[in-house]
């Protein structure tokens, strides 16, 4: 029977900043299990002024975790899941996700974001989130929809990469920043080591597309998410299905290169669940697919294609 855990952050269950395939796992679970999963952002220059609430793990985690490349995102996890072994596929769906705290972040980094050439300082600022009206109030009076996502999850990289930054994203997912990966979607990431060990972290209160100036709204989340192994479902890179879509990522320094990894990888998922010839489905996408940008800020920068279901298997089909 499926079982629930809670994997709450703190200093014995976050590391901060990297993947590797060596981090131990601080949780197991079976394929089919859920976990309610506690994350939180930012390190200490980033705290609020007084006024807000600040979850007691930020202090624990700052004090006792280290981060080896100076800092990046603070990942709870990993988890194991019992059977996963390189070569298969771990699908996880965003069930939930909650609002961790009543504060936001964003800032601008000198020599960081889509624009370093025109914005030399650093600059903070706090955004108020109201969990109750799920908006966030900007600085200067203005209150947005909030659309929560994690921007980090992944499996563990194999081990031959060694110890990796948080910051880009690669083949075992990570730093998507893919704002379609919010409650609903099914994520399916590759499995390079025994276990699977899955991290996330990097929450997002909201982002758009591109995530210009480096950051989101960043914000703690909690989120609620079940895991499947499917066996022997080798894949190149994550991808995602939501009720409505099908989702392909692609993942390059070269922007061009990143989509052209996006769309080879429709292509491929739409001929393999129709009996649509490649040449069909590059057709179809070109007429009403979405080729878009997750983001361009990771130095590994991101790019997605969405096509919608009823587009690739008419109005009964998913």
């Amino acid at each position: 029977m499926a079982t629930t855990h809670t994997l709450n952050a703190s200093a014995q269950t976050c590391h901060w900043g990297c993947f590797a395939a060596d981090i131990p796992p601080v949780l197991e679970i079976q394929s089919g299990d859920t976990v309610v999963i506690q994350a939180i952002s930012g390190g200490p220059q980033v705290l609020p002024p007084d006024g807000f609430s600040v979850p007691p793990a930020y202090a624990d985690v700052h004090a006792h975790v280290t981060p080896p490349f100076g800092g990046g995102h603070i990942l709870t996890g990993p988890i194991r899941v019992a059977g996963a072994q390189p070569g298969d596929a771990l699908e996880v769906t965003v069930k939930r996700i909650d609002l961790g705290t009543d504060w936001g972040w964003n800032y601008i980094k000198p020599l960081a974001g889509a624009l370093y050439e025109d914005f030399h300082e650093y600059r903070l600022i706090h955004i108020a989130l109201d969990a109750a009206r799920m908006t966030g109030r900007l600085p200067w009076g203005v209150d947005l929809p909030l659309s929560p996502f994690f921007g980090v999850m992944g499996t563990s990289p194999p081990p031959a990469w060694g110890m990796l930054r948080s910051t880009e994203p690669r083949a075992f997912g990570g730093n998507l920043d893919c704002k379609e990966l919010g409650v609903g979607a099914r994520i399916f990431f590759p499995v390079f080591v025994e276990g699977a060990n899955f991290s996330a972290g990097d929450g997002h209160a909201l982002q758009g597309d591109g995530e210009v100036n480096v950051t989101a709204i960043e914000a703690a989340l909690t989120g609620t998410f079940e895991f499947k192994l499917h066996k022997g479902m080798a894949l190149d890179l994550p991808f995602a299905e939501t009720a409505t879509h099908y989702i392909t990522l692609g993942l390059d320094p070269d922007l061009d290169q990143a989509t052209k990894q996006a769309l080879r990888q429709m292509i491929k998922l739409g001929a393999s669940r129709t009996n649509l010839s490649a040449e069909d489905v590059y057709a179809l996408l070109s007429i009403c697919g979405d080729l878009r940008i997750s983001q361009v800020v990771n130095g590994v920068k991101g790019a997605h294609v969405m096509l919608a279901k009823a587009h690739l298997h008419g109005d009964g089909g998913v």
